[in-house]
């Protein structure tokens, strides 16, 4: 029976779009801290085992969204995209809480209904309330899919006769979901406890606005077994369909959860249709895109007759051994009977045909007309196994934490540290380990019906964790390769949540009909070898899309060092928005970008140059090689795009050579649980770090601080240090004076820095090479500052973590008025306009375009949505930074510390700045009776900081006197 809910009060008080004033503000306040929630709280697992006597009651209570009690950042909407009602809008900030009453205590699942609004092309997230709590972990981490499309639906080609990857479109329609897992660890929606009883539900915005119509309490129903659906065909009657082969090609599929999932291109296989051995041929979906647990792909299918019919796909899973992928089938938004929720794809070198059923192939009911079928990512019979295996990685590592505080990173072989008393729990916890990673072993052997690279690593951490047990005297001599065995552990997680699967069509025939054949036999695969190595010699692969035949009255020729991916992206771009509008055709190539200057050296340069170092520009320009972009009329409104401290290291004598692409800076990331455990905050100016220090030293674990070293190719420069140049900035100091005629590091502010900076390495033992972001997962570096973009990074490369860390602006120094200075250097790319550049009005229209609002938002997005998350694009646009999908919580601590970037000038023989500054470093810090340092031999004991630093800047300042000599500047 249904139970509607009352009218609250202010129900409709939002009707008119003004936001939401209750007296409730406080407590909407403090949901809008959930990112700052410590762990502690139960998981999923643990939150049924306290309920695991609750019974299932047949009720279901109809929350209708409008009739809310308390919220923020709200407006109620009527007859929303064709639903009739009253629906609510929530932003991407705030939250909604409803009042309602269960008529009787027990589980119930919960649905959402909603609309995915237009946002920043992200999939939608909300944590969930019960009477003001989060009822277990993965709650505040429910995840809304927005839903996408190709942009056209035919394939366009290129003038040179290849596919065009298909753009994606948002195609947002009214949905109803369960809440569930989005992580995939558990296969069923979530189950929630209510008390008979009068109850609150609030939705907290954690990223993206969404429209909800309402919320419903209810029970479920599992898909029948296919037995039972069996005989119930044969109750109905149904018959089998005759003389029916629908095929339907898988880049042909209607909506997808993500923008991921486009449409791809398979070369390497003569089996898929259609195939060209020369020409690129958008020909199948999936692959390594779609390997995250809950996306999902859709298809329309029209049946010509009702009955019942067989379904197979050819499809391509050779990316993952010892482990299948799987795959949830529905139709028509309903699974069809229990099997089709884990369907197998087990590994195969090529394509191959998979028939639902096997041998005796499942029967499916379908009428006549149009259906959808679509097909989810799931982890199927792996999720407890990697549920286990996470928990493993999260006890161990902080078994880990603990013995560091004991022992240190280094411990002495030759003392008995006795960790197994001073950590009672210790070999408990070794062997409850070792017996769960055993068993998860055994359970993948029968899964995968053999010996597999996937269990050979959790057989290795057990065997450890076994002779640790036997031998805990052993254990601070073996924490390296306990470290080593936990990180291996990390990318096993990693990788076996990953369930790629490639699909090129999928066929719906009734079971009078024989199936095609996969066409990847022997002479098959032999003829496409040699016809592609000869096509080798006739095709440019450099060339990215349309290549300009000379019918435009300009072309532009364009280097990009990137990726192929991002290179399709941007032409495809090019070749929809720029030429169409301006006429102007665009030679797009990949290119290693360090050829530039020889190429240029040779006259065969290009036009404009992409994704070019900060360092390029100024020393291309006091060589007459790089175009003064200040020249043209409309230059001062282009330039408002950025920050001021963008356009800084691409200025010289009063011209401007370049346009910033990207702009990126460091921020303070910390873990929270391990500071909690240690009773720290993260620390906010520098003082409060050298208190941090104490703290952490005595635990034995470590601050990060990011130290540039070694050039990754001959003849790259080597930036100054980030963490110098942010002492510097926040003491007042700079790296130039006089116009950038003198090094000014000599200066009392640039000594006194330079002693701070090498003492953090010579008085507090601060490591100076590592791997942050290992150390940072396992707890070892529990706080450090590093590049922003390593959030993108933790946030793929870390799930086990996820919620346990955060980041906030950089530690400030504390200025005469009381104010405290958080200033830190930029660091970046941009794009660059040769001199040698024939046509330079249609070289600067390219770069407006390039670097505009719409279009580096819409290529963050491309980017993201091509590659996920760990991809989201730097860009150095203001107004794009904006529109790119970051947590609400995060991008306001990114935004914040971004008012006080500050660019560092590019001088001519500036080279040698950061090349000396390191070496200067390595003199004071090294302490060694023979070092070498970057070709330049040390020898000696340590350095004392200021005179080594005094004479290391008069190397700065003699090459700066040289260079403005060689290049007749005033000196």
């Amino acid at each position: 029976m249904a139970v509607g809910v009352p009218a609250g009060p202010g129900s409709y008080s939002l009707a008119e779009g003004s936001s939401a004033s209750t007296s409730a503000s406080g407590k909407a306040e403090d949901l809008g801290k959930l990112n700052e929630i410590l762990p502690g709280g139960i998981n999923y697992s643990g939150y049924l085992a306290q309920h695991e006597s609750a019974v299932m009651p047949d009720r279901e209570v109809i929350i209708e969204a409008g009739q809310y009690t308390n919220g923020e950042e709200l407006s109620a909407v009527e007859s929303f995209e064709g639903m009739e009602g009253v629906s609510l809008h929530t932003g991407e900030q705030g939250m909604v809480e409803w009042e309602f009453n269960v008529p009787a205590s027990g589980f119930y699942h919960i649905s959402v209904q909603y609309y995915p609004v237009e946002g920043k092309s992200s999939s939608i997230e909300r944590s969930l309330l019960i009477d003001g709590e989060i009822p277990f972990e993965e709650a505040a981490y429910l995840q809304f899919d927005r839903v996408w499309d190709n942009e056209l639906e035919g394939v366009e080609r290129d003038n040179r006769g290849n596919d065009l990857r298909p753009r994606q479109k948002e195609t947002p329609v009214w949905r109803e979901v369960l809440l569930k897992d989005y992580e995939g660890y558990y296969d069923e929606p979530f189950r929630f406890h209510f008390t008979a009883g009068k109850h609150t539900l609030a939705l907290v915005s954690q990223r993206e606005p969404m429209v909800i119509r309402q919320l419903k309490l209810f029970q479920h129903q599992e898909a029948p077994a296919y037995e039972e659906v069996l005989k119930g065909y044969q109750e109905q009657g149904y018959q089998e369909a005759k003389n029916v082969l629908i095929t339907v090609q898988g880049e042909a599929a209607t909506a997808k959860s993500s923008p991921t999932l486009y449409p791809q291109t398979e070369r390497s296989s003569p089996a898929v249709s259609p195939y060209s051995p020369s020409m690129i041929r958008v020909n199948t979906i999936g692959g390594l895109n779609w390997r995250i647990p809950g996306q999902w792909i859709q298809w329309e299918i029209d049946v010509p007759e009702s009955g019942l019919y067989n379904i197979a796909f050819k499809a391509q899973q050779n990316f993952v051994r010892g482990i299948y992928s799987t795959r949830k089938l529905s139709i028509d938004g309903k699974v069809p009977f229990k099997e089709m929720e884990l369907v197998p794809f087990r590994f195969k070198s090529d394509y191959r045909l998979d028939v639902m059923g096997a041998d005796e192939p499942y029967l499916f009911y379908l009428e006549k007309g149009k259906h959808t079928l679509e097909m989810e990512v799931s982890l199927g019979e792996f999720a407890p196994l990697i549920r286990d295996v996470e928990e493993s990685l999260f006890n161990l590592n902080s078994m880990y934490r603990k013995i560091l505080m004991i022992t240190g990173t280094l411990p002495d072989q030759f003392r008995d540290y006795r960790v197994e008393q001073q950590i009672p729990a210790l070999l408990e916890t070794f062997k409850t380990e070792s017996d769960r990673l055993q068993n998860v072993s055994k359970e993948l052997y029968r899964l995968a019906g053999g010996t597999s690279d996937a269990e050979a690593l959790l057989k290795t951490m057990a065997l450890q964790l076994d002779e640790m047990v036997e031998r805990p005297d052993t254990i601070p001599r073996r924490l390296g390769s306990y470290k080593t065995n936990t990180g291996g552990l990390g990318t096993w997680l990693l990788q076996t949540r990953e369930m790629p699967l490639e699909i090129d069509e999928f066929y719906i025939y009734s079971p009078d009909q024989k199936l095609p054949k996969t066409g990847a036999g022997f002479f098959q695969n032999m003829k496409h070898e040699v016809s592609t190595f000869l096509y080798s010699f006739f095709i440019d692969y450099n060339q990215i899309g349309n290549v300009s035949e000379g019918g435009s009255d300009s072309s532009v020729t364009v280097w990009i060092g990137s990726g192929r991916d991002q290179a399709n992206t941007l032409k495809a771009m090019i070749d929809e928005t720029f030429t169409p509008l301006t006429g102007i055709d665009v030679n797009l190539k990949l290119v290693q970008m360090h050829t530039l200057l020889p190429a240029t050296l040779a006259g065969q340069g290009p036009d404009v140059a992409m994704q070019i170092g900060n360092d390029i520009p100024v020393n291309y320009a006091m060589r007459g090689a790089a175009a003064d972009i200040s020249k043209f009329d409309d230059f001062d409104t282009v330039a408002e795009r950025f920050r001021s401290s963008a356009l800084v290291p691409y200025t010289y004598e009063d011209g401007v050579y370049a346009l910033p692409e990207t702009q990126t800076f460091n921020m303070l990331f910390y873990r929270k649980d391990v500071l909690h455990e240690l009773g720290l905050e993260a620390p906010d100016t520098w003082e409060d770090v050298a208190s941090l220090f104490a703290v952490l030293n005595k635990n034995h674990m470590e601050f990060g601080l990011p130290l540039v070293l070694q050039p990754q190719y001959p003849g790259e420069n080597i930036p100054p240090n980030s963490v110098y140049a942010m002492l510097l900035l926040q003491n007042g100091g700079q790296f130039y004076r006089d116009g950038g005629k003198e090094s000014d590091l000599n200066s009392k502010v640039g000594i006194e820095t330079f002693k701070t900076w090498t003492e953090f390495y010579t008085d507090y033992r601060l490591e100076r090479e590592f791997d942050f972001a290992n150390r940072f997962r396992t707890g070892q570096m529990p706080i450090g500052i590093a590049d922003y973009t390593v959030y993108n990074q933790l946030t793929v490369f870390a799930p086990e973590i996820r919620g346990l860390w955060g980041f906030v602006p950089v530690p400030g120094t504390v200025q005469a008025d009381g104010t405290i200075s958080r200033e830190v250097a930029s660091g970046g790319s941009a794009t660059i306009m040769l001199e040698s550049a024939d046509d330079k009005e249609a070289a600067w229209e390219f770069m407006k375009w390039w670097t505009s609002d719409e279009i580096q938002t819409t290529f963050g997005r491309e980017m993201e949505g091509l590659m996920g998350a760990a991809a989201r694009y730097p860009t150095a646009n203001i107004n794009a930074l904006d529109s790119l999908p970051w947590p609400v919580k995060d991008y306001e601590a990114l935004k914040s510390q971004f008012e006080e970037v500050r660019g560092i000038p590019e001088v001519p023989g500036g080279y040698f700045t950061g090349r000396h500054l390191l070496n200067a470093f390595y003199s004071v810090v090294v302490n060694s009776q023979d070092q070498y340092v970057a070709s330049i031999r040390i020898p000696g004991e340590k350095a004392e900081p200021r005179e080594t630093f005094i004479e290391y800047v008069r190397y700065m300042q003699e090459e700066i006197q040289n260079k403005r000599k060689e290049f007749g500047l005033d000196e």
